[in-house]
């Protein structure tokens, strides 16, 4: 395959990050018989499937997954080559930009973000997204999410990581049913609410089995969302960072307390593309994200 196949490099990288031959044809403007032709071509010349059906996704192979970054960064080259030092209009952009947030990202990071950057780009159409971290880092690598906030640490040689907001995590009850002064017996008695560690707060759950709090636990919930409320109407105790107290406290009469325990937590961090595959638009949108809630 020579330089002048570039068009079915775009095809490949298309496949790959639609994970649909029907949604590349619509990318590339072109038929989907055309895109299934340029497939087949393509597995002919590295003489493996390349994409593997299931159910309605075509799912890359072993083989796809190692050459899509080289091959995306040499496109992405040619191309700013070719088009001349990019540039952006906040103002005049249009399409979509999607951040992978968890629901504590939503809760907290997400409604000043929404209000800064839909007010410096008000054609934009924001989209958020909930997935668990495994999720979020695949859907960065193929361009399906143009950023994602999250306390995992992602594979650094996949993405580009920006750190920005320490966490430390606090006990939180209702104002109604404080805790004793902090201490190893300070949840004698007391009834706890476990959230799912999905969205990549691991801690709080390490910490309810590390100490033997399990069998106190009374409530498991899937988000953070409904804690809150929870906890303002009953004696439950739950484990949150607090920055996400804080920015919960106008809304909440709640009490925050300080663990008996030492606390070890990667800090809240962007993620994007490496620096090479960004976008100007993503540029523009992890720059306000930083210059926002960092």
């Amino acid at each position: 395959m020579g330089v002048t196949d570039l068009n079915m490099i775009r095809t490949f990288l298309a496949v790959y990050e639609a994970r649909s031959v029907t949604a590349a044809a619509a990318t590339l403007h072109v038929t989907q018989p055309t895109v299934s032709y340029t497939v087949g071509r393509l597995r002919r010349h590295f003489d493996d499937d390349l994409f593997r059906r299931r159910g309605h996704e075509f799912l890359p192979s072993p083989l796809a997954d190692r050459i899509y970054p080289s091959l995306k960064q040499a496109l992405t080259q040619i191309d700013a080559t070719l088009e001349g030092p990019p540039t952006f209009d906040a103002a005049s952009h249009e399409a979509e930009m999607c951040l992978a947030v968890s629901s504590l990202g939503e809760l907290t990071f997400l409604p000043p973000i929404a209000a800064v950057a839909l007010a410096e780009a008000p054609r934009l159409r924001l989209r958020a997204v909930s997935m668990i971290a495994t999720e979020a880092e695949e859907a960065l690598v193929r361009g399906a999410v143009d950023l994602a906030i999250s306390v995992t640490v992602y594979g650094p040689q996949r993405v580009w990581r920006t750190p920005f907001r320490d966490v430390e995590y606090v006990a939180v009850t209702s104002a109604a049913h404080a805790l004793p002064e902090t201490g190893p017996d300070m949840f004698a008695g007391r009834r706890l609410v476990q959230v799912s560690s999905q969205g990549g707060h691991t801690f709080p759950n390490q910490a309810i089995v590390e100490h033997g709090l399990q069998p106190q636990v009374a409530l498991v919930v899937e988000g953070y969302a409904s804690v809150p409320l929870l906890l303002e109407g009953s004696d439950l105790v739950a484990f949150l960072p607090r920055h996400v107290v804080e920015a919960l406290a106008p809304r909440h009469t709640l009490a925050l307390h300080r663990l008996p325990w030492p606390v070890q937590s990667p800090p809240v961090s962007v993620y994007t593309r490496p620096e090479s595959l960004v976008t100007p638009a993503q540029r523009w949108f992890r720059d306000l994200v930083l210059r926002v809630v960092g």
